[in-house]
């Protein structure tokens, strides 16, 4: 199941790398939509770069992989004692904003399109996701 969130979330880079290329005939030729265009590519762009980091650690390739059993059990619980930590601030100090935001249907502030909320809510989804891949990663290493 996470296997194929991953892939959904992977999937995002195809319309936002056909966003990002549409911003300049949209801006030289049409004269029209490229900020709206911008505005969607950066909601794609954050949601993307939540679970990238989550997937980069989960695949080995965010820290060094590799080493003996007892190596990766330090190294996981190292990990685990520094994330848990910036995790719980990153909840606590963000929620209240967050929420205000999802509340009121925050809009970007060049265009006031709806949708900012969202870049707000994938900060939250990033760090739950690192969060939650941490303490599997230490279960992991400590069951192995």
């Amino acid at each position: 199941m996470i296997r194929r969130l991953f892939l959904l979330a992977a999937a995002l880079v195809l319309p936002l790398a056909a966003l990002l290329f549409a911003q300049w005939p949209l801006r030289e030729l049409v004269r029209a939509y490229a900020l709206q265009v911008n505005d969607v590519a950066q909601v794609l762009f954050a949601v993307f770069m939540a679970f990238a980091v989550a997937h980069a650690s989960r695949a080995g390739t965010h820290l060094v992989a590799g080493h003996a059993p007892r190596s990766r059990r330090f190294m996981a619980t190292g990990v685990t004692i520094c994330v848990l930590p910036w995790a719980v601030f990153m909840l606590t100090t963000a929620a209240g904003p967050v929420w205000r935001s999802v509340r009121s249907l925050e809009r970007f502030p060049e265009t006031f399109d709806s949708g900012f909320f969202l870049i707000r809510v994938a900060l939250i989804l990033l760090v739950l996701l690192v969060l939650l891949q941490t303490l599997d990663a230490c279960r992991r290493a400590w069951r192995d």
